[in-house]
């Protein structure tokens, strides 16, 4: 891997990690379209690496807080009531279902998970659970003439069975083209939680399961075509770009509608199905050989 090929990658791991598009399908497709052999699993899982550690910089304080209440929780019954204690508990259940699968799929995720066509499949489905999503989000915040407006859920009524649920959702991401913040954020939606907190959730849920990913493949960093020195580079590189990414994503869920991810999923789909169909790309294409 060339250092421009680690800048490029690295720029697209911060822009897309955190916005419902998926940003191992956005790796997996630029290598692709560029004519670049595919980064691979281990390369997406370590970049990832940089986009948390841009989680914990922006989530500092909530997480702090998470951290000493659940740490406390530990050893005091009462301080189990607490709100931060339990969001503690939930993460590490939500957590669960994306660290058995992951490890079960392993040589799927790293080789036919990877096929354009999967991708493109995955792309489109996931586009249209989320605008589904987002619609009932709406229909729910502004009510209608026959309706009263329902009140969505916040973090504070987050319990074990939706904590699951999300992380159940989480596990989807493992097929590249999912998008582990558009898996949360639809399940979160579908369950009747408000976009901010599912969106909150769904960035503090990604914490544990990606350390923990990226740090396990570290091990394979350095075979093959992808090397250490471009992958710090793109690590940095991601952890730049997504801080401010999610400064901007916190605030657009707050106001706005989904759809234009949706739209755009949608439509990349649909492009690399065409592609694919016409000759023009291979559904293997960068794919190392062997």
């Amino acid at each position: 891997m060339s250092w421009f090929e680690s800048f490029v990658l690295g720029l697209v791991q911060g822009l897309t990690e955190f916005l419902p598009i998926s940003s191992s399908a956005h790796l997996r497709l630029t290598a692709a379209f560029a004519g670049w052999e595919d980064p691979g699993a281990a390369f997406t899982a370590v970049t990832q690496i940089g986009t948390e550690a841009a989680v914990l910089i922006y989530f500092r304080k909530d997480i702090g807080r998470i951290l000493a209440a659940w740490w406390k929780s530990l050893f005091d019954k009462q301080a189990r009531q607490d709100h931060d204690a339990q969001m503690g508990w939930l993460v590490i259940v939500g957590s669960v279902p994306i660290g058995v699968l992951g490890l079960a799929f392993k040589d799927q995720i790293e080789g036919p998970f990877r096929d354009l066509r999967l991708i493109a499949t995955t792309l489109i489905v996931l586009g249209i659970i989320l605008g589904i999503a987002d619609r009932l989000a709406a229909r729910d915040d502004k009510g209608g003439r026959h309706r009263a407006r329902r009140e969505r859920k916040s973090l504070e009524q987050l319990n074990i069975k939706d904590g699951l649920l999300f992380g159940c959702a989480q596990a989807l991401a493992l097929i590249p083209g999912v998008s582990r913040s558009g898996a949360t954020i639809s399940g979160g939606l579908f369950m009747g939680y408000r976009r901010e907190a599912a969106a909150r959730y769904s960035f503090l849920l990604a914490i544990p399961a990606v350390l923990a990913s990226g740090l396990f493949e570290l091990k394979d960093i350095g075979e093959g075509h992808v090397s250490a020195g471009p992958t710090a580079f793109a690590t940095v590189l991601a952890f730049v770009v997504a801080y401010a990414i999610i400064s901007w994503f916190m605030k657009w869920i707050s106001t706005r509608s989904f759809m234009p991810f949706v739209i755009y999923r949608i439509a990349l789909g649909i492009l690399i199905f065409v592609l694919v169909a016409t000759g023009a790309l291979s559904p293997h294409a960068g794919e190392a050989a062997g």
